[in-house]
């Protein structure tokens, strides 16, 4: 599911760069890179860190529902993943990953697509 969510980014969604600088990366280009690279760890099984797991898990909740930026009237068609199965996924990955998540952190960044936070000083 999050391999989707993450390659879907790539396919029908667009980015914006504010938007990718929301979920945590620095703009919708490094959305695309790190996607990949979060990825290929997944594929590999090894250990994301508690900052790779947050962008994964929202870059994918908002590339599934949203109509507007994201997949969702095609999401089915795009990844062959039907949608009440992808969303009770989706609910079972929310629930084992929010205790492990770096929402704090997200939440605390902030960062402009030139990586500048709204608290640093000009």
């Amino acid at each position: 599911m999050l391999r989707h969510g993450l390659i879907e980014w790539g396919g029908p969604a667009r980015c914006t760069d504010e938007l990718a600088v929301a979920m945590g990366f620095a703009d919708a280009a490094d959305l695309l890179a790190q996607g990949e690279r979060i990825r290929a760890e997944l594929d590999a099984g090894r250990p994301l860190s508690r900052w790779d797991w947050t962008r994964a898990l929202l870059a994918t909740e908002i590339v599934f529902a949203s109509d507007v930026l994201g997949a969702a009237c095609d999401w089915q068609t795009v990844t062959g993943l039907d949608d009440a199965r992808s969303m009770a996924v989706l609910r079972s990955l929310q629930h084992k990953l929010m205790g492990n998540l770096a929402v704090t952190e997200l939440r605390g960044t902030g960062r402009n697509a030139a990586g500048r936070s709204h608290l640093d000083k000009p």
